[in-house]
């Protein structure tokens, strides 16, 4: 559901309000699970003050024009520039704003953000107010037309390739446009040469599950900084019959724990935050101290350490939360994550509602807030493709 489609569920009561929390908070309200050494929530290089000050990461949506037909696509990308995108002036008003907020990370996104001509320009202007900026480009002709080393020269920290088919046919079939698994493998060959860190995103769906093992050797052949799988969420063009069933993931998150630190690449997921749940259970008190790589602080989800600002500058608790929380046309970014009633309540692991407001490993994962929305109408209820069962 498009960021404006969601606007009107913003009048509804969110339940960080005490009388809807009766029951929700347990034992372990508020408190982190003892097995988690403290170590595992602090976040080298990086000075962060918490949820509730600012966000860890920014995705901003810099347009949503690309030249990809993806079959999952959130942004619902099209293949032209929307009209009212934030202009030069309202991205440098933005920037100077998110240098204020002073969030760890800001990704810079689309559709492809390539697609704006002032996409490095802004990449430079972030870099040199003291952001540290990561780009997720679409796999086209225009990125095999970059100079990857000017890219890294701007001040872009990562960049963030998709490969959600191992085979050519089979990704090419998924991005809807032929070439793009060839020009995806070079790209991560050209971000090597130019010493650029690379992060590879892989969309897990049922359509794809049975290429699991092909990824993960791909993954070693490839040998990114970072393999961060991403559960599908039912919102744009993906659909509730493309999600994999809850023991088919929870299989695959017990094989993605055999690799954290073992593998020559990091190991995340995005949108699958039970996989914290399968890391604590199969490495105990080893399970942040085996994170090489992992620097978001344990417990981030939509909108708790996580904000999204489209294109046309609406603020929503994530990308895939679709949310209209404010503008930044009208509004300061850090007003609308500090104060909007949704965020607030987002930031809250009382506020769960279903087994995963019962469930002890909350703190640290607390479901993915996108697809309990995607799949039931409520942000609040429990994640749909999770299978565990609280103690």
């Amino acid at each position: 559901m498009p960021a404006a489609a969601a606007a009107g569920q913003n009048q509804r009561t969110y339940p960080h309000v005490a009388a809807e929390q009766t029951g929700r908070g347990g034992v372990y309200s508020g408190m982190t699970p003892p097995v988690l050494d403290q170590e595992t929530s602090r976040v080298p290089s990086f000075n962060y003050a918490g949820f509730d000050e600012r966000p860890f990461l920014v995705f901003w949506e810099i347009t949503r024009a690309c030249a990809l037909a993806c079959q999952h696509c959130r942004a619902e990308a099209q293949p032209q520039r929307h009209p009212d995108e934030l202009d030069r002036a309202e991205a440098a008003r933005l920037i100077r704003q998110l240098a204020e907020l002073q969030p760890p990370m800001l990704i810079l996104t689309g559709g492809d953000p390539l697609m704006r001509s002032d996409a490095l320009d802004l990449v430079r202007e972030a870099a040199a107010a003291g952001l540290h900026v990561g780009l997720s480009p679409s796999a086209t002709a225009r990125l095999m037309n970059a100079d990857f080393a000017q890219i890294k020269a701007a001040g872009v920290e990562r960049i963030s390739l998709s490969l959600d088919g191992a085979t050519r046919a089979t990704h090419d079939a998924f991005r809807g446009v032929a070439g793009t698994f060839d020009r995806t493998i070079a790209a991560v060959h050209r971000a090597h040469a130019s010493d650029l860190s690379v992060q590879i995103n892989t969309t897990l769906t049922r359509g794809n599950l049975r290429e699991y093992e092909a990824f993960k050797q791909l993954m070693f052949e490839l040998k990114p900084a970072m393999w961060s799988v991403f559960l599908l969420v039912p919102t744009g063009r993906a659909g509730i019959q493309d999600l994999p069933a809850p023991q088919d993931i929870e299989r695959v998150f017990q094989d993605m724990a055999s690799l954290v630190g073992r593998a020559p690449f990091a190991v995340k997921t995005t949108e699958g935050h039970h996989f914290r749940r399968v890391l604590v259970q199969s490495l105990g008190a080893r399970a942040g101290k085996q994170r090489p790589g992992m620097r978001s602080p344990l417990g981030i989800r939509d909108g708790r350490g996580v904000m999204f600002i489209s294109h046309t500058g609406v603020v929503s608790p994530s990308g895939f939360l679709p949310f209209d929380c404010g503008n930044v046309r009208d509004e300061h970014p850090a007003d609308i994550y500090r104060h909007h009633p949704l965020f607030v309540s987002l930031r809250d692991n009382d506020a769960l509602g279903g087994k995963c407001g019962r469930c002890e490993f909350r703190a640290v994962c607390g479901g993915s807030r996108a697809r309990a929305y995607g799949m039931t109408g409520d942000p609040f209820a429990e994640d749909p493709a999770c299978e565990y069962q609280p103690q």
